[in-house]
């Protein structure tokens, strides 16, 4: 299977060089300068990750985060700079599955996107066929169709946002590190792990909790980790 690989960027010596080594894979690439040509690309072809620079004319890569999560689940890294932190956590915020920081090596984005692409379409594969469905208390997680209701009413998850949801529900009342969560989720090195999966902790309790303030099932504990808390323990 060829994926598409949309990589935007206003440097086109950036897009340029990430397309060579990209080239050595069977990806399919398309190229975008700014949010504008994202948006106007992701209607007219299906995209399987997107490499989204943050600082961009015309939109930039925060209000395109914005728009495309309206109607688009695809993962997401984003490209930014040292100086772009509070732009950095308000895109994983939007949804965004990652980010690398420039300089980069291409190597390093290439081995992302691959952890991404792999986490998106297989995970759950090792699941038998007749154990797919997961429940914890009001939120159900359908890995056969990658579906996750709450109360019937279907979320949208991104998938970083889905993988610790999959991996949380699967072990309930079982507390994880951040570094355990961000290695079991990308399959690598827990490089910036705290602050990166709580964020996406925060973003999934808006979706799956009535009260993220004080959630009922995704939870902290304390100087230890995060545990999805079955109702037989509330």
């Amino acid at each position: 299977m060829s994926y598409h690989i949309l990589i935007c960027d206003d440097e086109k010596d950036i897009v340029n060089a990430l397309k060579i080594y990209f080239s050595q894979e069977d990806y399919i690439l398309h190229d975008a300068y700014n949010g504008r040509e994202v948006l106007e690309i992701l209607r007219k072809q299906k995209i399987d990750l997107l490499l989204l620079d943050i600082m961009m004319p015309e939109m930039d890569g925060i209000q395109a985060m914005t728009e495309l999560r309206k109607k688009y689940n695809l993962p997401v890294i984003l490209l930014t700079a040292k100086s772009e932190d509070t732009d950095k956590i308000l895109g994983l915020n939007l949804g965004a599955d990652d980010y690398i920081t420039k300089p980069f090596n291409p190597m390093e984005v290439l081995a992302r996107v691959r952890s991404q692409l792999r986490r998106y379409t297989q995970l759950g594969s090792a699941v038998q066929p007749t154990d797919t469905q997961f429940a914890c208390g009001n939120i159900l997680l359908d890995d056969a169709e990658k579906i996750v209701t709450v109360d019937g009413v279907e979320v949208s998850l991104t998938p970083t946002e889905y993988a610790i949801l999959f991996f949380l529900i699967r072990s309930q009342n079982k507390v994880f590190s951040p570094k355990e969560i961000y290695s079991a989720i990308r399959g690598e090195l827990p490089y910036g792990a705290e602050g990166t999966i709580a964020v996406h902790i925060r973003h999934l309790r808006e979706k799956i909790e009535i009260n993220p303030a004080d959630p009922r099932f995704l939870k902290a504990v304390w100087g230890q980790g995060y545990k999805l808390e079955s109702s037989e323990r509330t």
